[in-house]
């Protein structure tokens, strides 16, 4: 009987481990750890960035840069940090507003002729 108690036990926690994680997916994605520096290399790298709040499940105020594939966690105070983020903002921006529109050609429809 304490065998089928156990085994209630251990479905009973892994339902709730799984609840967690449904509701709470960003919950093991958090930085944990945050660098004060870091290389211009990697900076002029950076894919896209994401701003962690320190709020809710993450309790540290970050900025994850994504480089191919791997994370960073920085600081999101660091100077080099904020001119790069500026500078992607902007060229996002800027590549936004600068997109052209193809203009339709109007194909004049000719008269039928009476015959």
């Amino acid at each position: 009987q304490s065998n089928s108690d156990l085994s209630l036990l251990y479905v009973l926690f892994l339902t709730l481990l799984l609840l967690f994680l449904a509701l709470f997916p960003g919950a093991f994605n958090c930085c944990t750890k945050i660098s004060d520096d870091i290389s211009k290399g990697i900076l002029g790298r950076v894919e896209r960035f994401e701003i962690q709040k320190a709020d809710g499940l993450c309790h540290l105020e970050a900025v994850i840069l994504h480089v191919k594939g791997k994370k960073f966690c920085v600081n999101p105070w660091n100077r080099k940090v904020k001119k790069m983020m500026k500078k992607m903002k902007h060229k996002i921006h800027r590549s936004k507003s600068h997109v052209r529109k193809q203009r339709r050609t109007r194909i004049p429809k000719q008269k039928e002729q009476k015959q």
